[in-house]
């Protein structure tokens, strides 16, 4: 299914560009359709601030098509199936990768909670909606002239995820960085047939900080050994489906999270996590 997956972006993102900007991402509420190179600027939860100036100075090579649950009124995905046949094999597709994406962010979910020792299926009821994204990514062929001369220049800014966790799939080429505790970046080196799993925003405000939101970005990929001549890095594919708690679900730290008896305060007032998504979103579009 993976390859699948993998296979029918590809064929997307080599649309004509006028036919992807036909179905492009209107808002954060919906935050669904196809995203133009250099749109989106991720940045951390602290900068919310200066967007549009890091965008101009540096803005990320890539472009992505959002895609999330189906059937919320008002708030339609932007398949591509009335295009051509192609379209309708990737709406077929893509929607049974959401489904078992969802399935997966359940079945992890209850390995936290036991991690957390809460009950196994404590988290069962506020993440069984879907309302998760997910995200064909696309980053084109990167002169290396570009890097040489911004250095702070990525493909991808520096960022967290916003949701409760994230299941990156990658192709081979890599490019990905973990922050470190120690602050240092980390080369996340693609491993066939696996998921990078990262922790978000929501999991980091449920948990107390418990479980911190992993920070990363992606970089141009380490060049082939031989490639020493090529002007260009290659292209890279990834495909993140960003888990989500339900809409409605007020996220609070969880108790045994905070208090006198293990002296930790709470960090993080309460909010929904369809609010914190489209906070997140608003600074970063």
């Amino acid at each position: 299914m993976v390859s699948k997956v993998f296979a029918s972006s590809a064929r997307f993102f080599a649309r004509p560009q006028s036919q992807k900007d036909s179905l492009g991402w209107t808002t954060p509420q919906s935050n669904r359709g196809y995203v133009a190179i250099g749109r989106e600027k991720l940045t951390t939860v602290d900068e919310t601030t200066g967007v549009e100036t890091l965008r101009a100075s540096a803005p990320d090579i890539k472009e992505t098509m959002e895609l999330g649950r189906e059937g919320v009124e008002g708030l339609p995905n932007r398949w591509p199936d009335h295009l051509d046949d192609e379209g309708k094999d990737f709406k077929e597709t893509m929607q049974s990768f959401f489904e078992m994406g969802k399935s997966l962010h359940k079945n992890i979910m209850q390995a936290i909670a036991l991690g957390m020792n809460l009950p196994e299926h404590f988290f069962d009821d506020s993440v069984n909606a879907g309302d998760n994204n997910l995200r064909l990514l696309h980053y084109p062929p990167v002169s290396k002239e570009v890097f040489k001369n911004n250095p702070n220049q990525v493909r991808a800014g520096e960022h967290s995820d916003y949701g409760s966790i994230t299941l990156l799939f990658q192709d081979r080429h890599g490019g990905l960085q973990v922050r470190s505790p120690k602050g240092t970046f980390v080369d996340a080196i693609p491993i066939a047939d696996t998921i990078v799993v990262n922790a978000g925003d929501l999991l980091a405000r449920w948990s107390n900080d418990t479980i911190k939101s992993t920070r990363h970005r992606v970089i141009q990929p380490p060049a082939p050994e031989d490639s020493d001549d090529a002007s260009e890095y290659p292209a890279r594919y990834s495909v993140a489906y960003f888990c989500q708690p339900n809409n409605d679900k007020l996220i609070e730290a969880l108790p045994g999270t905070f208090g006198e008896e293990i002296q930790v305060a709470k960090k993080y007032s309460a909010i929904t996590s369809g609010e914190y998504l489209v906070q997140r979103l608003t600074a970063t579009y």
